[in-house]
């Protein structure tokens, strides 16, 4: 269940009450280390990450009325998820990502191809989610997504 919303602020202002500080908290530390030309968005009904038409005007493949999406997060029925398409295109990314986070997270990694999940918000690793979300430019993230769908 994603929360309802067709704007960033309607997404940020219908996240559950509990939930909410964190959801915010993440928010803002993708935003702070998030690299000049990315912007935010709604992307796919979720509160997105995108690389805007106006920078790479074919968008999405799978859908090219869409901005091409490079992270996002939402409030699913069992936790706060977060998609980094970094992490799943970028092997050597997903590898430093994942031996980083024991150093920032007594939780067990919850992760699939793109998605880490965080049932507990206590544990949800701001600094090193920042820190991910700087590692690539609008640059690198297109050249990595053209990279990979040319294959």
């Amino acid at each position: 269940m994603k929360t309802p919303g067709q704007t960033v602020e309607e997404i940020l202002s219908n996240v559950p009450p509990d939930r909410a500080p964190a959801f915010q908290k993440l928010h803002e530390t993708i935003v702070e280390n998030l690299p000049s030309g990315f912007e935010a968005a709604i992307s796919y009904g979720m509160l997105g990450y995108v690389v805007p038409h106006s920078i790479y005007p074919p968008g999405y493949h799978c859908k090219p009325a869409e901005p091409l999406p490079f992270a996002s997060i939402a409030s699913e029925k069992n936790s706060i998820n977060f998609y980094h398409m970094g992490i799943y295109a970028d092997p050597a990314l997903s590898d430093w990502f994942v031996a980083s986070y024991p150093q920032h997270s007594k939780q067990k990694l919850d992760m699939g191809k793109s998605c880490i999940r965080f049932k507990k918000t206590d544990d949800i690793p701001f600094q090193l989610i920042g820190e991910l979300m700087g590692k690539l430019s609008v640059e690198q993230w297109i050249n990595l997504y053209e990279s990979r769908l040319k294959k």
